[in-house]
Parts: C-alpha cells; sequence; structure tokens
C-alpha cells in the first residue's frame, strides 16, 4: 500500500486495470472511474442493456465550471472529483464528490452547482482503534485533511498493529490504495488520537473536518483475529432441541442434566485423560498450527443432537503427547538476556488425536454400539450432518495416509455404517486443496463431490437415498478449480476451470457454467489470460478482467450466459514497461517425455544487452500442492526482478509433481520429493535457451525458501552436473523434520527408506556445486533445526558452504534486506557476470 500525493510517482503505474463498477439501483447502469497519468482521472457510464460506454458527463464542461466556482483553473482530466451519485429522482442532478465539495451536475441543462456542506461531508470516525477485516478486494482512499494541523495516517493490522504510512499536510488531498474492510487510524503528530476509520469496496472520499473531530463515536473494542474469545462468548454445551437435556463433561466421562429438576446422569464410565470426551483443542495447535489455542473449558463436550431429541452424538478424542519444538530467541526485545521458545508440532509418523464416535439413545441413555471397520486409522472423522427425520447421520473419513477418503453414514437404530462414498487413490487423495476437497450437501440428501478419480478433478453429484451411480456434473481433460455459485432452484452450477480452452497455457482459469446434470456447459469468458470476474447485483452481467504476464488487465462486460456486451478497458502498463524494460517472456517446451508441456517464465534485467551471455538463476518452489509460476499480470516482480537486475536471466518452472494438471501429472511427487520436476525443469531451459541465446546453460544457479529451500540444495545432490550453485532459505531438509499434515499428505507414514530416500540430510554427501544455507532463528513453520542438522552432515562430508543465520528472523529470512543482499553477491560470486 502506497500513499501517492498530487505530484507523479516516481514508480511507473499502471492505469485503466480497476474497474470499480457502482452500480445504479435498477442494476441497469454503472459509473466507474479510471485514474490517468499525473494525477488525472476520467469518469465512465456504462449501460449494460444497451452496451454504451461513455463519459460520465462533460468533462471539459464541468471542468470550466469548476473553475469558475473555485476561481482557479481546473483541467478536464484534474478534476477535484473522486466520486459519483446517481440522480435520486428520474430528473434529478449527479452528484459529484470531492475535495473541494459536493457538486449537483444536470445533464440536461449542462449547469454546474455547488451542494451546501454539511454533516455528510465530513468523515465519521470512531475509538478505539479496531483490527482490519481479511478482504482481497482492492479499493482507494481518497483523504483531504482540512484541519489547521498535519495527521498521520496508519494502518491497523489484524492483530492491531500500527504501521505508519504518511503524513497529510493542512489542506494536502492524499489517495492511498488500500483493501476494503482495512482500518486506518489518524493522529496528530505529537501521537494523540484522532480517529479511526474503515475502507469501504465502494467510495472511500473521506474529508477530515472540524464537525469529524466533534462526532467522533465510541465503540465496543473488537477482537482481532485468532485472539482468544472473552469468556461469555465461549461455545456451550447443546441443548436438545426438546429443551430437556444437556449434555456436559465431568472428569473425561459424558454427563447429561435435565434441565426441569436439575438431575445429572452418566453416560460413561471409561473416560480419561488420554481418552476424553472433553472437546478437542490439541489437533488445532499441534496439526492446524494454531500454536496459541487454549483448551477449552473441561466440561465442554463434542456433542450433536439428532433433530428430535432422541439421539446423542458425542465425539471422544484421544490424546498424544505433545510434542514441541524448542528454540532460542538470542535476542528478545524486551531483555536482554536470551528466552527458551517452545510451541506444539507434531511431525510425519507421530501419534496423533483421533475421534471416536459414540451414540446413545436418550430412551433409556443406553450406547448403540458403532461397527467402525470403515473407520480403522483417521486421520480425521467429522461429523458432517444428521438427516431430516433423525434416522441416520453422516461423516467424513480422512484415512492417515490419505489414500482412502469415504462419506460414510450411520443408521441409528442398530449402528450399521456403510459407506455411501468411498474414494481410493493407489497414491495419495489431494484432500488439503480446497478445490479437490469439494463436499457440498443440498437439499434432499444430496451430495456435490469432487474427484480425480478419471484423471482429472470433477465433479459428481450423489443422491444418498439412491442406488444409482454418481451424476457426472464436469468431465474433460481439464480440471474444476473452484466453486463460484451453487443454484439449486435452477440447477446451474457456475465455477473456475483450468485447462478448459485449448491453445492457451493450462494453467489459466476461465469462468463457466453447467446445469447440475451436465448438460449445457459453456465457457462464459473467451480472453487468453488468467480471468476473474464480478457480478452486477442482480447478477445478469459481469465483468470479467483477465490478464497474462506479458498483457496487462484486460475488463468486459458480459451478460450471465457470457455474451460479450462492451469492452471496457485495456490497462495502459506503458509507465511499468518503461521503467524496467522486457515484460517476463512465456514460454513452453515438453517436458522429460518429449510430449507433455511444461510452463514457466523467464524474467530479463532492466538493463538487458543482446550481445551478452548471461548466467541463468532458478527461482524454485516445487511445493505439490499448487502451481507456484504467476500467470497474471503483475507491475511488480520482488526478488526474480532484483536478482535479474543484478546480471542474470532469472527463470520460475511448473515442473511435474506440482498440482492442477493431470493426476498423472501431479502423482509424480508421490513419495518422490526430491524429484521436484528437476529433469521437467531441465529440459525447458535447454529448450528456452535455443529461443532465448543470451542464456549461458554453463553458468545455472537457484534460490528457494520453505520448500524451494529444499528443492534448492536437492538441485546440487541430484543434479549437480547442471546446477553449479544454489541458495537454500529455511528449507526442510529431511521431511521428517517438518510439520505433519504437508509431508504425510505427498509421502505418506514414514517407512523404512521412503523419507530417507528423499533426505537431503541423508544424502548430503553428494552435493557438488556452491551452496547458501539460510535460517532465521525464529522459524515457527520449518524446524530450524532441520538445516543445522544438514549443515552438520555437509561438515562431517567436509563439504565446503556457507550458513547464514539471520538473528530476529523468521520463516522466509533471505527475503529480509540484509539476507537478500547477501544472496545476491553470493550468486554473483558462484556464476560471474554477463560476458
Amino acid at each position: 500500500m502506497l500513499c501517492q500525493h498530487s505530484q507523479a510517482s516516481a514508480e511507473g503505474r499502471v492505469y485503466r486495470d480497476r474497474v470499480e463498477p457502482h452500480w445504479n439501483s435498477q442494476g441497469t447502469s454503472f459509473w466507474y472511474r479510471n485514474n490517468l497519468p499525473h494525477e488525472g482521472r476520467q469518469f465512465v457510464l456504462v449501460n449494460a442493456e444497451t452496451g454504451t460506454r461513455t463519459p460520465a458527463f462533460d468533462h471539459t464542461k464541468v471542468a470550466a465550471a469548476l473553475s469558475g466556482i473555485l476561481q482557479r483553473n481546473i483541467q478536464p482530466d484534474q478534476l477535484p472529483v473522486d466520486s459519483l451519485e446517481f440522480p435520486r429522482e428520474a430528473a434529478g442532478p449527479w452528484r459529484l464528490h470531492g475535495s473541494a465539495g459536493v457538486f449537483l451536475w444536470t445533464p440536461e441543462s449542462q449547469q454546474l452547482q455547488q451542494e451546501a456542506p454539511g454533516d455528510s461531508a465530513s468523515m465519521n470516525l470512531f475509538l478505539p482503534p479496531a483490527p482490519s477485516g481479511d478482504s482481497s478486494a482492492e479499493t482507494e482512499i481518497t483523504l483531504t485533511n482540512k484541519l489547521t494541523f498535519p495527521v498521520v495516517m496508519y494502518w491497523i493490522s489484524a492483530d492491531r498493529q500500527e504501521r505508519r504510512y504518511q503524513t497529510v499536510k493542512p489542506g494536502e488531498t492524499c489517495r492511498q490504495h488500500t483493501f476494503s474492510s482495512h482500518v486506518w487510524l489518524l493522529k496528530r503528530e505529537d501521537d494523540s488520537l484522532i480517529g479511526c476509520c474503515t475502507a469501504t469496496a465502494s467510495d472511500n472520499t473521506w474529508n477530515l473536518t472540524e464537525q469529524s473531530l466533534a462526532t467522533v463515536s465510541q465503540r465496543e473494542p473488537r477482537r482481532a483475529r485468532r485472539s482468544r474469545p472473552p469468556a461469555a462468548q465461549q461455545p456451550e454445551n447443546p441443548i436438545s432441541p426438546d429443551g430437556i437435556w444437556q449434555p456436559f463433561v465431568r472428569e473425561h466421562n459424558l454427563w447429561l442434566r435435565n434441565l426441569s429438576d436439575q438431575q445429572e446422569l452418566s453416560l460413561t464410565a471409561d473416560g480419561q485423560p488420554a481418552r476424553t470426551f472433553r472437546r478437542d483443542a490439541q489437533r488445532a495447535r499441534a496439526i492446524g498450527m494454531d500454536y496459541e489455542k487454549a483448551d477449552y473449558p473441561d466440561q465442554l463436550s463434542d456433542t450433536v443432537w439428532s433433530p428430535n431429541s432422541g439421539y446423542l452424538l458425542a465425539l471422544q478424542t484421544t490424546q498424544v503427547d505433545e510434542r514441541r519444538v524448542h528454540y532460542i530467541e538470542s535476542t528478545p526485545a524486551d531483555q536482554l538476556q536470551p528466552r527458551l521458545q517452545s510451541y506444539p508440532y507434531l511431525k510425519p509418523g507421530d501419534p496423533i488425536p483421533q475421534t471416536i464416535p459414540r451414540l446413545f439413545r436418550m430412551a433409556d441413555r443406553s450406547e448403540i454400539k458403532l461397527d467402525n471397520s470403515l473407520f480403522p486409522n483417521p486421520w480425521s472423522l467429522d461429523f458432517q450432518r444428521w438427516s431430516d427425520d433423525g434416522t441416520r447421520f453422516w461423516m467424513l473419513y480422512n484415512e492417515r495416509g490419505h489414500q482412502r477418503l469415504r462419506l460414510l453414514e450411520v443408521r441409528v437404530a442398530d449402528g450399521a455404517v456403510r459407506a455411501v462414498i468411498d474414494e481410493s487413490s493407489e497414491t495419495f487423495i489431494h484432500y488439503s486443496s480446497d478445490g479437490k476437497m469439494e463436499l457440498r450437501w443440498l437439499t434432499g440428501e444430496k451430495v456435490l463431490w469432487a474427484s480425480e478419480r478419471s484423471g482429472w478433478n470433477h465433479l459428481y453429484l450423489y443422491d444418498l437415498n439412491s442406488d444409482k451411480p454418481p451424476q457426472t456434473v464436469t468431465s474433460g481433460q481439464w480440471n474444476m478449480r473452484r466453486i463460484e455459485r451453487l443454484d439449486e432452484n435452477t440447477g446451474r452450477l457456475w465455477f473456475f476451470a483450468v485447462g478448459i480452452v485449448d491453445g492457451q497455457n493450462p494453467y489459466h482459469e476461465h469462468f463457466c457454467g453447467v446445469a447440475l446434470d451436465g448438460s449445457g456447459l459453456k465457457v462464459l469468458t473467451e480472453g487468453d489470460g488468467m480471468h476473474s470476474i464480478e457480478w452486477s447485483p442482480d447478477r445478469r452481467w459481469f465483468l470479467d478482467r483477465y490478464s497474462r504476464t506479458d498483457l496487462p488487465p484486460v475488463t468486459e462486460l458480459r451478460t450471465a450466459d457470457g455474451r460479450l456486451v462492451t469492452h471496457l478497458e485495456s490497462a495502459d502498463a506503458t509507465e511499468v514497461i518503461q521503467e524496467r524494460g522486457r515484460l517476463p517472456l512465456r514460454f513452453a517446451a515438453p517436458g522429460r517425455d518429449g510430449t507433455t508441456m511444461i510452463w514457466g517464465l523467464l524474467h530479463f534485467p532492466r538493463d538487458f544487452r543482446p550481445g551478452l551471455k548471461y548466467a541463468v538463476v532458478e527461482n524454485i518452489y516445487a511445493g505439490p500442492h499448487d502451481h507456484h509460476v504467476p500467470g497474471e499480470f503483475r507491475s511488480r516482480w520482488g526478488h526474480q526482478q532484483q536478482i535479474a537486475d543484478a546480471g542474470f536471466l532469472v527463470v520460475q518452472i511448473d515442473g511435474m509433481g506440482t498440482a492442477w494438471r493431470s493426476k498423472a501429472f501431479h502423482d509424480v511427487c508421490w513419495q518422490n520429493l526430491k524429484d521436484a520436476g528437476f529433469p521437467d525443469r531441465i529440459a525447458w531451459m535447454r529448450a528456452a535457451a535455443q529461443a532465448v541465446p543470451q542464456m549461458d546453460l554453463t553458468r545455472i544457479g537457484i534460490y528457494g525458501g520453505s520448500a524451494g529451500g529444499q528443492n534448492a540444495m536437492a538441485a546440487l545432490i541430484w543434479h549437480g552436473n547442471f546446477y553449479s550453485a544454489a541458495v537454500a532459505d529455511c528449507g526442510c531438509h529431511d521431511n521428517r523434520m517438518d510439520k505433519i499434515w504437508w509431508n504425510e499428505q505427498w509421502l505418506g507414514v514414514p517407512t523404512a527408506d521412503v523419507y530417507e530416500r528423499n533426505s537431503n540430510r541423508e544424502n548430503a554427501a553428494q552435493l557438488q556445486g556452491r551452496l547458501m544455507l539460510v535460517v532465521g532463528e525464529l522459524d515457527r513453520n520449518v524446524d530450524p533445526a532441520s538445516t543445522i542438522q544438514v549443515a552438520r552432515r555437509l561438515v562431517q562430508a567436509e563439504k565446503d558452504f556457507e550458513l547464514l543465520v539471520v538473528p530476529g528472523a523468521g520463516h522466509g529470512a533471505c527475503e529480509t534486506p540484509w539476507a537478500s543482499a547477501k544472496r545476491i553477491r553470493f550468486l554473483q560470486q558462484s556464476l560471474g557476470a554477463p560476458q
């Protein structure tokens, strides 16, 4: 987020790239504002019914009228207007809001007049400061300081931290990029509080006046995300629907309290600390990485009533010893002496908390034994829902090792259990991805389910009251990426897909629609790029925004069925291109099999000279949970451009073993993380060097962080004849040292040789080339000991390498300014300058 004043920014900017529609009440028209060079702006009106796109008003006439009213020269593209308001009556005037006040523009008479200032012109402030909300919707603030003293802008993070941005002088207007629901705090220069305001998705014209100071509202403090809720907000034991019973836990056993006479009855006698009926928080801490998660109250059960109050399902949890990772914080902020830190962190192969479902009949308070043969070894076992008549309920069983996923139906009359959906894989089920772990309940006890059983990720509709095979909703050699909306009334589904448009990058996301019976599949977007959409309020139209790394954003208006209404904007990235030179080159070439296309990017230095040969540096991250080469346009590239500008050609490649191609493409990673797609990466670079002869493949370096740190070192262990230098930051150099959920997803439960075979630590003696290991001493994502252990193995093997421990840094330590500068110097010394 960058505050930009009236003078042009020193950095190149992109214009016409964000169309933020402001619809009228009928949902037939909208206006938006274009930002132009030299802090210019343009207002556009779009009639969705006719497809016309015109200026929202005559900018030249409004500029002339404003010049007369304000007694200063106003240019048509420099109007002091930030936002518009549609006429409140059919023939009424438009309201033009801005730093100079509110003006009324009547199109018929072409007249402009100033509206008398009122309280509405002043921004409304509140105290005390509240944490920012979580939103990805970009927006912009226009703050005008109409006070007699400077004010300082602070952004408030989700954990209530203040970050200073800019001082706004009296009479000055500041434009500030931000996100919807983000909170901004204003202070005097003496650090005393003025008040806060929250950005919205639409108009953020903030006029700070004396009226603002006089009307600061006092709010109840809002708790930050992830903070522990106050006691009054703690979850409570559920009361039966008939209002008679409430379960609770006493000494780890399950009890019932009759709310009419307060009589208490024991349902179990086998509870103990290691097998408790108390709601579990250990999994969230040790597996979910919510390290500070507090235990639930001793009496809080994990129970669910049937709709008719006839049955109570209780989840008993086995507790395990909580492995903790320890590290030394060498330089705490509040004391001189070091501090020992620790946090719960289960690792592959560790015992995990497991759920045991227990079912009780309320008529006689007896237990109905459940057959557990279909859920013998759960990674997780999650209650889903009861049937409407209370005769059945469903649970989702994810078997440890992640090769079986079942939706289980339990019949309460006798405890019989059957698998209504039974998914299995010889490799892994990608349960940890939202798009691939899709279970959506529909009315009539139907389930929409995602599966890769066909070799691609697709949707299937199950009727749980029928023995018929599921209805295939989507199919083909492409992947359903994520659901945007499901409308049961019309029986239609909207979703994003990858690989669905032939001839385009298979990672490009397109917006699609299909009927739940599998008919009427239609790709609703066309442009060659990554797409995002925004619906009109009534979903009759949507804005389609698409871009590529070499194509600035294009915005179109389309009807709900995908018909193009009108082209709205093609972004202007001239300043960015002038500043940074060539945009990244998209390139595709066959991988290891000579057939499957591998996609990647090539970044050039700003001062690229075609007559020179450049060492090549790969930025690697081969984590199988996703694909990682960006597909959308970026006006700024961080470390990739920084390293390229140091005299290198930088490449990013998605090799086999990463997600969102075919299942076979993804399965290359199974028990084989050391592969990391290297055969594909090497083939890609050799092909790219034919197209870009400035690539010097005799000098190749590689760098990455986290899983990419593991990959970077692995390049020198298994492909040291191709790569000659590596910088490995915060790597999980032996997957037995890393978090349990991520590593068992790809490697399974540890066996005698699988983890060792993939370990940098165990294979360190094979290292060739120059290596820099980097680790932050406070890393709470990957155990820092993983880097120190592999360093010790290198010492034992008498390998020459560099070890950089960054004091006070956490995960991703190499992206701190000092460490990133060290990385560049290491690569320059190892690979040399352009020749």
